[in-house]
């Protein structure tokens, strides 16, 4: 199973970045994850949407067509998602209703240094993803909160209580995964 990993912060050193290598770390058995983060994505723009998109939006979709699944890590900015991530969802919902989007199971990992662990992003995206026909894994919401406590000097997720619950629910999320693409 190919699951697209979707990074919703472009900072190198982000936490959401730690938390997808962390995934790809911990990936169940026959998952196969691949990092995207949208980084050379153009802004949203209709006038671009035609029958010859940029290159950066014909190699996402070619991306999201090749994937089984996908993979939201969302850190949360300003009580809500990053602007590259609704961007990247924004390019990926073309065309509306028939988007390589629709149908793809998803899931979606919050992550801050806040108390909440994500949980403002996670709903906002949780409902975005609705619009474009994306179905979500329900489940309880995966949500780090105080990030920089979890990861060591390198980057690495030290926390072994997130570490035991990323594993589960990549397990669970999986499985969910492939009813669903059945």
């Amino acid at each position: 199973m190919k699951i697209l990993v979707v990074v919703g912060s472009l900072r190198r050193a982000a936490f959401s970045r730690k938390l997808a290598q962390a995934a790809v770390s911990l990936a169940p058995e026959g998952a196969e994850l691949e990092l995207i983060d949208g980084r050379d994505l153009p802004h949203y723009d209709q006038d671009l949407d035609g029958e010859e998109k940029p290159e950066p939006v014909r190699k996402l979709v070619e991306q999201l067509n090749a994937s089984d699944a996908l993979l939201f890590v969302c850190p949360e900015f300003n009580y809500g998602i990053p602007g590259s991530l609704k961007n990247l969802v924004d390019w990926a919902s073309r065309p509306a209703f028939r988007s390589p989007l629709k149908g793809k199971p998803s899931l979606i990992l919050g992550i801050s240094i806040a108390p909440s662990g994500g949980a403002r992003a996670h709903v906002q995206l949780s409902s975005v993803l609705a619009g474009t026909l994306t179905p979500v894994f329900v489940g309880p919401s995966f949500l780090v909160p105080a990030a920089h406590e979890k990861f060591d000097a390198e980057g690495a997720l030290r926390d072994e209580t997130t570490a035991r619950r990323l594993s589960s629910t990549l397990q669970a999320f999986a499985a969910w995964a492939k009813e669903q693409r059945s």
